[in-house]
């Protein structure tokens, strides 16, 4: 018999959180989150996005063992962006086992419908830096941590269930090599006759007096994506927050026209392989993990890229990350890991392919509507 159990407790949350320490363990392409951040995130008194979403959250059990997790979110803000009252599913983990999975999104989609939605989509979170999408291509390679891990069978549950394919997402990793001299002359043509001012750092309180411009911007940039809403004062403060204790400032490029900033690009040394030795806790040896793999990367993680609409026909992405590049060739960085983009997103991808690379992974967002 399969229960469903609506988390409501701390113990609720722990249960939820641990689920998917249970499910993966074992699997060396997983990437634990931090508990802490994960319990606070289903919390309204520590997520400022409960400020304009509801959500609930239900785990699975049969014979006392945790075998499933799902949740459920209305975006209010992204569905008066829209127009269209849809729900999202989110944080879906489930053992091999279909009446698990029907029980729990059977569980989901009525708390949605209760609310007077008319379909769902997802896996969605509850902003777009939560985790989005369900991984189907690309099981067999290290995720960044600002990507996703998921087993196989789960797109076959989900799509058994009437869900159909609504956006994906592609990753690509990409070698860094030395900058083309005809590339560099490019950049600095293209800096000139726009007047263009670039911006590196080398201490954080310089990073920290951007880092709500960057915020603002991005809600420019991100506008018209699906999925996107705009960041609020609260969340910008709340991601600051977080941010600033990990972000090395040297891999950070803003642009600059007449003192406005329209093009920023965020680097992050990969934190994959220390998150696995930190498993979910910073403390008491997590940090240390973290704090190394930040000193000397390899390989590293295109967090956040924005260029501001009105700009984007002046070649801004390629002076980010010719700007960016030289510093990663400069620190002994090889690889860099680019987050997902819609794979509609065809000038995104010429940048990308410019590159030796390789496009390793794919994320989908699957739709029902009721």
């Amino acid at each position: 018999m399969i229960e469903i159990k609506e988390v409501v407790s701390n113990k609720d949350k722990k249960a939820f959180v641990d689920f998917q320490f249970d499910l993966y363990r074992g699997n060396n392409m997983w990437i634990p989150p931090i508990k802490h951040d994960e319990i606070k995130q289903l919390n309204a008194q520590t997520n400022p996005a409960f400020d304009f979403c509801d959500a609930k959250f239900w785990t699975a059990w049969r014979n006392g063992k945790c075998v499933g997790r799902i949740g459920a979110i209305i975006n209010k803000d992204y569905n008066k962006k829209t127009g269209k009252e849809m729900g999202r599913f989110t944080r879906f983990e489930v053992i091999d086992d279909s009446d698990v999975t029907k029980k729990l999104f059977h569980t989901a989609e009525s708390w949605i419908k209760q609310q007077g939605m008319i379909g769902i989509h997802g896996p969605l979170g509850f902003t777009n830096l939560d985790n989005q999408g369900l991984l189907i291509e690309g099981f067999e390679h290290l995720p960044s941590i600002a990507s996703v891990m998921h087993y196989p069978y789960m797109q076959n549950l989900i799509e058994d269930l009437g869900y159909v394919k609504e956006n994906d997402w592609v990753e690509y990793r990409l070698k860094i090599e030395e900058i083309p001299e005809k590339a560099a002359r490019l950049v600095e043509i293209i800096k000139k006759r726009n007047n263009l001012e670039v911006i590196h750092f080398k201490e954080k309180r310089e990073m920290k007096l951007y880092l709500k411009d960057v915020f603002h911007l991005l809600n420019r940039a991100f506008e018209e994506l699906p999925y996107v809403t705009p960041f609020t004062d609260k969340l910008i403060n709340s991601a600051t927050k977080k941010y600033i204790a990990v972000l090395p400032p040297k891999y950070i490029v803003i642009i600059k026209q007449e003192s406005e900033v329209v093009a920023f690009i965020v680097g992050l040394p990969s934190l994959s392989k220390a998150m696995q030795k930190a498993n979910g806790k910073l403390f008491p040896f997590g940090f240390i993990h973290i704090k190394k793999a930040l000193k000397n990367p390899e390989v590293m993680d295109l967090l956040l890229t924005g260029v501001d609409p009105r700009y984007q026909k002046l070649g801004l992405p390629a002076i980010l990350i010719s700007e960016l590049q030289q510093t990663l060739i400069d620190t002994g960085v090889s690889y860099v890991e680019t987050t997902g983009m819609f794979e509609t997103n065809f000038k995104g991808s010429t940048t990308w392919k410019n590159y030796d690379h390789i496009q390793h992974k794919r994320r989908r967002c699957f739709v029902k509507e009721f």
